[in-house]
């Protein structure tokens, strides 16, 4: 282990296109986290109520997002490699196909929260008074979401073909926008609206449109090759179709089997109260933040071993593949430090109940010591494994530690035994653990070192 992590630290090449990778992306997820940070915080000041409100409409969200994320690595897996090899045209099906998928359920999922916005609270919470006020966020948000399909979609697949800097770009523009319209609208600031929530809402949606037609403007003008006519876009082939659907149907039936089986424990959480909800929603927004490191260095990591594999270096994405695994290590250990530090002065930045603030600083500390395992199961199992395509794998790891580990214990510990939050918080994450045991395994067995685009 020594050994392999002194020759990681003298890998030039390797230690070059990972930070030129997952700097980028980390740093545009944690915006997007700083988002939400910003709509808690603003949001906090209308009341405990409303946050937890927002934050369990915001489940339906959490549940698309996660679809769209499946859809977006499953593609991305085939990109990078047909990336190595030089394969424009496949590139081009492929996101073609993942837009179709993506946009679909865009709509699916709009379509859901305008029309039957308290049915979708009422899952989540038992208190008519939250249904309400969360109902009214939704059936704005809610249009957000084709805008989001089409920009995560193009986003993923020109992260995928090494071009980082017009994704992190124009999500900065879409955050000034977010924030900007929140403090307007929700405030009703220099002749706005007072909108309360529904304000935030109707920022989010600005933002995301925004967002999406800066991209693709920006992508032409660097006359990206994804950007091209829609019979480029939809020429594809029936045997790609297949490689598409035996590659990324895996990845995305996982991701949204994974989100369903997470929003799970916010029934559990809705159920034990709106404080409860309210101490998890603000604690995790802290705990999401810190999230993106992991997710940057699994991003890069699919990149960074799917170029090799398709141009047939497999050794050599094998010690790659050594490197991710302690990198992620390394990455949960820091950030299990950083909530340490600075949880305190986070949660002294909501005007919120003494014993709201003991139950976040609580909740915290669990994640602290859980880190780890979350940061190495996320590098591994969303990094080094989906590179190769062992997407099955993957899709058994998650299923079975979100519904056989996590859900079982929420409903034990918060409707049974009915212990504090910041314990059933901490029964959840031992699904990490499990994850990062099997997940080991199989990474020893290298049955994700495969060569996709033969």
């Amino acid at each position: 282990m020594q050994y392999s992590i002194k020759n990681m630290f003298y890998d030039k090449e390797y230690l070059k296109n990972l930070f030129a990778l997952a700097l980028p992306v980390a740093l545009q997820s944690m915006l997007n986290m700083i988002v939400n940070f910003a709509d808690t915080m603003m949001i906090g000041k209308l009341g405990d109520q409303q946050i937890a409100s927002v934050g369990l409409a915001n489940k339906v969200f959490f549940i698309f997002i996660l679809l769209i994320f499946g859809i977006q690595s499953g593609a991305g897996i085939l990109v990078s490699q047909y990336w190595g090899k030089g394969d424009i045209r496949n590139i081009r099906n492929v996101l073609g196909i993942a837009l179709i998928l993506g946009f679909s359920s865009s709509i699916i999922f709009t379509s859901a929260s305008y029309l039957v916005p308290e049915f979708l609270m009422g899952i989540f919470s038992t208190s008519e008074s939250t249904i309400r006020i969360g109902a009214s966020y939704l059936i704005i948000v809610c249009f957000s979401y084709p805008f989001t399909a089409v920009t995560s979609l193009y986003t993923a697949t020109m992260r995928a073909t090494e071009q980082v800097k017009i994704p992190l770009i124009t999500t900065m523009v879409a955050i000034l926008i977010n924030i900007s319209f929140n403090y307007l609208l929700i405030f009703g600031k220099f002749g706005f609206p007072q909108m309360g929530i529904a304000g935030a809402a109707l920022a989010t949606v600005l933002a995301r449109i925004v967002e999406m037609f800066l991209l693709l403007f920006l992508a032409r003008i660097i006359r990206h090759p994804i950007i091209c006519s829609l019979k480029k876009l939809l020429g594809f082939q029936k045997n790609l179709i297949l490689r598409f659907i035996k590659t990324c149907s895996p990845v995305i039936a996982n991701e949204f089997m994974w989100g369903v089986g997470t929003t799970v424990y916010f029934v559990v959480y809705g159920r034990m109260g709106d404080e409860a909800v309210a101490a998890i929603t603000i604690a995790t927004t802290l705990s999401d933040i810190l999230n993106v490191t992991f997710i940057g260095i699994a991003s890069a990591t699919v990149v960074i071993h799917g170029m090799e594999m398709g141009a047939n270096r497999l050794e050599k994405a094998r010690k790659y593949g050594t490197y991710s695994f302690y990198m992620g290590i390394m990455a949960g250990l820091l950030c299990s430090a950083v909530v340490i530090l600075t949880r305190e002065s986070f949660v002294g930045l909501y005007n919120i109940s003494d014993e709201l603030h003991r139950d976040i600083i609580q909740c915290l500390t669990v994640f602290a010591i859980f880190a780890p395992f979350k940061a190495l199961s996320t590098v591994n199992i969303v990094g080094i494994l989906r590179s190769g395509g062992d997407t099955v794998a993957c899709f058994l790891l998650d299923l079975s530690g979100v519904w056989f580990i996590g859900v079982p214990l929420a409903f034990i510990g918060g409707l049974f035994l009915k212990l504090p939050v910041h314990i059933v918080y901490g029964m959840v994450l031992l699904e990490e653990v499990y994850k990062v045991i099997a997940g080991y395994f199989r990474y020893r067995q290298r049955k994700w070192l495969k060569n996709l685009t033969i």
